[in-house]
């Protein structure tokens, strides 16, 4: 009975981690280029009361043992890198990646990090950043007196000026990729750094080399799937409320036992 207790115990802290991760994924429903996670399980090692295959006074031994096991644990919360769905936002700095890849951006300390957010911005030296004013990698830079910026699916960025008709070639934006993304550790803010899990950074041209195309004027919107994770979170309410009811149960039984006279 003491066993069950710490048993149940394990089975309720690991269906609050599954809460906890939908919980977050439900918090990011809206969030531009947010990727949703899935949390994995694991049962505990068994203690062996009797080993299959043993020998027990029958001339065959026994066809299954005794294990019992001590409860679960979580073993890893998995970022799944699908594709999410396209917004059109009308703004010309706004992209999405369709297929593998990230944009990279320049951290203060002088690294670099990845995202799917595409919702990008102009500041005021004209350069291409993100809303928290990290510049694109490689860096591109917007001239005065632009009318239009057209940004095509290969990342060739080219504006036509005020006055001229011909457009003139200001940058290529550069797509980075992993041979595991999921191994990426994330920084928050949409932005991931690459680790040993994940693999050395591969970077390339957009719309070719297993790269995807970028697509002006969209933004990547996020890959949780509301009605998806409702599910889910009742399914660990319940889960949990089971696992409770375990240790309830368990808890009367020692108080039977502790109430029996001679």
């Amino acid at each position: 009975m003491i066993r069950s207790l710490y048993t149940a115990a394990t089975g309720m802290m690991a269906q609050q981690t599954q809460i906890d991760v939908t919980s977050n994924n439900i918090a990011n429903v809206n969030t531009i280029g947010y990727k949703k996670q899935r949390a994995e399980f694991a049962d505990l090692f068994y203690q062996v009361m009797e080993y299959a295959g043993v020998e027990n006074g029958s001339t065959q031994g026994s066809p299954t043992g005794i294990e019992i096991g001590l409860g679960s644990r979580p073993t890893a919360v998995v970022k799944q890198f699908t594709q999410g769905n396209f917004k059109e936002s009308g703004n010309s700095f706004d992209l999405a990646i369709t297929g593998n890849g990230f944009f990279q951006l320049q951290m203060p300390d002088g690294t670099i990090s990845y995202t799917r957010n595409g919702a990008f911005k102009v500041d005021g030296n004209g350069t291409i950043v993100n809303s928290d004013g990290l510049k694109m990698v490689p860096e591109i830079t917007i001239p005065e007196n632009v009318v239009n910026t057209s940004i095509a699916a290969d990342g060739t960025v080219s504006v036509i000026l005020a006055g001229e008709t011909e457009p003139q070639q200001v940058g290529k934006i550069e797509l980075a990729n992993f041979i595991n993304p999921a191994g990426l550790h994330s920084l928050g803010d949409n932005n991931y750094q690459e680790t040993v899990a994940s693999g050395n950074v591969v970077t390339g041209t957009a719309a070719i080399e297993g790269f995807g195309a970028i697509r002006q004027g969209f933004v990547e919107m996020s890959n949780v799937q509301l009605v998806e994770e409702m599910t889910d979170l009742i399914t660990g309410q319940r889960a949990y409320e089971a696992n409770s009811k375990a240790v309830t149960t368990s808890d009367e039984m020692l108080q039977t036992v502790n109430q029996l006279k001679r």
